[in-house]
Parts: C-alpha cells; sequence; structure tokens
C-alpha cells in the first residue's frame, strides 16, 4: 500500500494521504507519490473536483522528524528534494480548475496546514487544530505557506502563527480565514465529500475562472484584473456551460453542466 490513495470517481478525484500510523507525516516517499497523484489528476479531464484527505485519525501532523533525524549532514538535501515535490503538488491542485475540498480531522501542522490553506473550501470540526510549528523545531515554513497565510488571514496574523507557533481550533480556524465550514467532528468527511460531489457536477471551466481570478488578484492592479474578468466572462459566455447556465435559469430549470469549456 502507497503513502497516497487515488482515485476517481463520477467527476471526484479522492486523494488521501496514507500514513495513518505516522500521523501521515510527509517523508520523501509521500511528497513523490503526492506530486504524481496531482500530475495524474492534473492531465485528466474528467476530473471536475478534487477531495484531499489524511487517513487515520490526523490530516496532516507535518514533517517526518524521525526520519530528518536520521539523515545527519545530508538533512539540508534530503529536505530540497522532498520539497521539490511537495511544492510541485501544491503548485499544480492551486492551478486546477476543479475545485478543492479538503477535509480536516485532528493535527493539521506544519506542511499539513499548508496542504489545507492550499485547498478552495475547508471542512474542519471543533477539535482539529492548525498550527505552523516551524520555527518550535528550528525550522522555516515551506509547502507555500508563506504566500498562502497572507492571503488568507493578513501579514500581523500570519506573523503571530510563524513566530509564535499559536495553535487555532476549528472554530478559529473559520474565523480567521484558514478553514471554511466547521461541523461536528464525525461529520467533517461526509460534508467534504457533498461538497466536492456538488462542485463535480458544476460548470468546471468557470468555477475555475473565479478560483484563478480570485488568486491573481492580489498581484494586479484594478484595471488589469478588470481586464482579466472581461476576457473570462466572455470565454465561459461561449462554452456549453455557460450557454446551459443561461438556459437553465431563463427556464426555471437546473443546470445540467458537462465540465465542457469548450
Amino acid at each position: 500500500m502507497g503513502s497516497i490513495e487515488y482515485a476517481v470517481d463520477g467527476g471526484v478525484a479522492r486523494l488521501a494521504l496514507n500514513r495513518p500510523d505516522a500521523g501521515n507525516a510527509v517523508d520523501l516517499q509521500l511528497a513523490r507519490e503526492l506530486s504524481d497523484a496531482t500530475l495524474a489528476l492534473s492531465e485528466d479531464r474528467s476530473v471536475r473536483s478534487v477531495l484531499l484527505t489524511g487517513a487515520g485519525r490526523n490530516f496532516c501532523v507535518g514533517g517526518d522528524l524521525r526520519s530528518f533525524s536520521s539523515r545527519g549532514d545530508d538533512l539540508p538535501a534530503h529536505l530540497r528534494e522532498i520539497t521539490m515535490y511537495l511544492h510541485a503538488a501544491v503548485s499544480r491542485l492551486g492551478r486546477l480548475a476543479a475545485p478543492v475540498v479538503v477535509a480536516v480531522q485532528g493535527s493539521a501542522a506544519g506542511a499539513g496546514m499548508s496542504l489545507a490553506c492550499g485547498g478552495d473550501l475547508v471542512v474542519v470540526g471543533p477539535s482539529t487544530r492548525f498550527v505552523l510549528a516551524y520555527t518550535r523545531i528550528g525550522l522555516s515554513p515551506d509547502g507555500g505557506a508563506s504566500w498562502l497565510l497572507p492571503r488568507l488571514v493578513g501579514l500581523r496574523r500570519s506573523l503571530d502563527l510563524a513566530l509564535t507557533n499559536r495553535t487555532l481550533t476549528g472554530e478559529e480556524a473559520v474565523e480567521w480565514g484558514v478553514a471554511t465550514t466547521v461541523v461536528a467532528d464525525d461529520l467533517v468527511s461526509a460534508q467534504a465529500e457533498h461538497l466536492a460531489g456538488d462542485l463535480a457536477s458544476g460548470p468546471t471551466a468557470a468555477l475555475g475562472a473565479a478560483k484563478r481570478l480570485l488568486r491573481d488578484s492580489a498581484d494586479t492592479t484594478l484595471e488589469t484584473q478588470l481586464e482579466h474578468e472581461s476576457i473570462a466572462l466572455s470565454a465561459n459566455a461561449g462554452t456549453a456551460d455557460g450557454r446551459e447556465g443561461i438556459a437553465a435559469f431563463l427556464e426555471k430549470r437546473p443546470p445540467r453542466y458537462t465540465g465542457d469549456g469548450s
């Protein structure tokens, strides 16, 4: 059994971190398999949403410190290799047109918090705990945390999380903007599954355009963003899903989207 479980069904790509006995800690094998899986789903036109989960009690406790401690002087090069694969995965998930739903149970620490922050919708429970934890062990963030967090919670709160290793509860994570929905602990998986299924039946190209516009907006001027909006809106209006959405609204019926962006 690998460190990542990956399957596509009904338009939903289910991606599970699968080292439950190690809290789904990120080692080289997991990072490499995660990169391979995200490459596969990014090239699969049937994928219309992604559900990212962690097997067992914890979503992901961060890096595998036990394996790191055995590397000796080779550790810097080893971490460079791990982050190469991990960051490729984070980048692909961010660029996907398909929305990414993350179900976070237990602990999301270090790279686990980074992976959760990279999702589009993040479902948590009251007992979920987020902590960056990097500086606690003398390291600095990876997995995109230094880019994602300021955009989610602002610079001051990002500094608080990074420098003090403050822990956020599930409710605090929603309040701060790290997560989007808090439900009872035993409903986290079901709620995330429901969201992923709903999104998989949506207008994938339009959802992807909305993701891209919102994610890129912090780095553009208003005038540039307005032009990007005009281009994206016009392009989506010419798709089968765009025509179906308008027709369904006027005919007062549920739309039947196919994910066709052409």
